[in-house]
């Protein structure tokens, strides 16, 4: 026999094997996969009966009980800000978040909210892969910990996930020398990888803003877009590519069902997938036993130093997101109040998203250590400084900026009357500003109290970052405590709207 023959009748039989293999590959049943999405949990408690581990722990043991194939995606901001975080920077988040199996958590700008030292300590506590691609350190690898991407065997398939972290966090958290590398590039270098080391299925979770989840949905590099930071409740599938977003504090959990499939096209087999979404109100699941036994201990740690009364409210305080990141609020004026008398500071300027507790104090409310800590969650401290009139106007600016988006830059303030046009350009909103019932000297020197974080440049506030520090950080009050000892000095407050911020249409 010649070679040729015997190389023609090896290449004959192989060619039979390869065609019964995919033959049985076609014939088998289609996978079933169940992906169990969350993001913006710093809540451990319930809250209204809604939310928070225990219920949501539920959920998750409910949909591996049912399925075979689970995977539990976290999109990220865990640590903070929450009241025991700012005692234990986050640490029990991480402990509980241990107990549930995740698959894995995109890092979110709030893990960087106590710096990049403790971001990469919670990391390395965490039993579960942290994911963050685009989160580089300043040898330019990524940061210590932390992992691109994973992949995860489901049936005959593979499933590529790897982690984002929104461009904001440099200037909404304290990353210090961490940077963020452009969400869409780095999507399609990692979808690239992912696929050629051999994933069927790539999904990006991602704790990205609304502006970078749709650059990621039009560049189409991924099928799966899982995500966070904005708080939506929210599920889009183009046909192309899945969205899914689920609200926050697990209030909501969205479940995606996929079928995963292999068709034969053209005599070659291509992978399929097709989905079906279930958004599960947690407020209709008993919490998990286990993990609300968890969570109260800590929540007991929290009762003994938080449950103190200090004072009343005559007036309703709101703190509802879209008021202190939209408007003149009561809550912010007392905060803004309670800043400047500490200090003496000419005038106090601080962030609507530094304020957290989104409620209704109704009128004659008592208020507590708990309230207030609730509402100033991320242990800012007060800091003083030295600025010109024209430093205050281009601090109000960048406040106005991003009115439209709801951004946490809104700005509060004592001292001050501030005129501004939502519909004007960016950087030219603010109409006229006075202090005492005078316009504001643009030329004379003033001393501003803010908090910390935006004096070193915190939500686009650049221009205070290097001011002279009158009273710096290290020598600065914790504002938490500043507001509690305002209302504990007077016993009832009664705060409101006066016309400090006045919106032109």
């Amino acid at each position: 026999m010649s070679n040729i023959a015997r190389i023609s009748r090896a290449a004959t039989a192989a060619a039979v094997t390869a065609l019964l293999l995919v033959a049985g590959h076609a014939l088998a049943a289609p996978v079933e996969l169940t992906i169990v999405h969350f993001n913006d949990l710093d809540r451990m408690e319930e809250s209204g009966g809604q939310g928070g581990v225990a219920r949501l722990a539920a959920v998750i043991n409910a949909e591996r009980a049912m399925h075979d194939n689970v995977i539990v995606t976290f999109a990220g901001d865990a640590i903070s800000p929450s009241l025991m975080s700012g005692f234990d920077k986050g640490a029990h988040m991480i402990e509980l978040l241990n107990r549930l199996g995740l698959t894995a958590m995109a890092i979110g700008n709030h893990e960087y909210d106590f710096g990049p030292e403790v971001a990469m300590q919670r990391i390395a506590e965490a039993n579960f892969p942290m994911l963050g691609a685009n989160n580089i350190d300043s040898d330019g690898d990524i940061i210590d910990g932390a992992q691109d991407s994973i992949l995860v065997d489901v049936g005959p398939y593979q499933v590529g996930i790897f982690g984002l972290t929104t461009l904001g966090t440099a200037v909404k958290s304290s990353p210090g020398s961490v940077t963020f590398r452009d969400v869409e590039e780095v999507a399609a270098e990692q979808s690239a990888a992912l696929r050629e080391a051999g994933a069927e299925l790539v999904i990006a979770l991602a704790h990205t803003d609304t502006s970078e989840d749709r650059a990621l949905l039009r560049q189409g590099a991924v099928d799966l877009l899982l995500s966070g930071d904005d708080h939506q409740l929210r599920v889009d599938f183009s046909g192309d590519t899945l969205f899914a977003e689920s609200g926050e504090q697990a209030d909501w959990v969205t479940v995606i069902d996929l079928t995963l499939d292999e068709v034969e096209s053209r005599g070659n087999m291509r992978f399929t997938w097709s989905p079906a979404f279930r958004i599960i109100n947690t407020a209709r699941v008993a919490p998990d036993a286990d993990l609300a036994a968890a969570a109260q201990v800590y929540l007991d740690q929290l009762s003994s130093e938080l449950d103190v009364e200090i004072g009343t409210t005559a007036t309703e305080l709101d703190s509802r997101r879209e008021t202190i990141r939209g408007k003149e609020a009561a809550i912010a004026n007392l905060i803004a109040d309670a800043m400047q008398s500490a200090t003496g500071a000419d005038v106090a300027l601080t962030n609507g998203g530094g304020i957290r507790a989104n409620r209704i104090y109704e009128p004659g409310t008592t208020l507590t250590r708990r309230d207030i800590l609730s509402e100033l969650p991320f242990g800012n401290k007060t800091v003083v400084l030295e600025l010109t009139g024209h430093d205050i106007v281009a601090a109000l600016e960048n406040g106005f900026s991003k009115v439209e988006d709801g951004a946490g830059r809104f700005p509060h303030v004592a001292g001050l009357s501030v005129r501004f046009d939502a519909g004007r350009a960016a950087g030219d909103r603010v109409l006229e500003v006075t202090r005492g019932g005078a316009p504001l000297n643009l030329d004379a020197t003033y001393t501003l109290a803010t908090n910390d974080y935006m004096a070193g440049g915190g939500d686009g506030y650049g221009v205070l970052e290097d001011k002279v520090r009158v009273v710096d950080a290290y020598a600065g009050t914790l504002m938490a405590s500043q507001v509690i000892d305002y209302i504990a000095d007077q016993g009832s407050v009664s705060p409101v709207v006066e016309g400090r911020l006045q919106a032109v249409e």
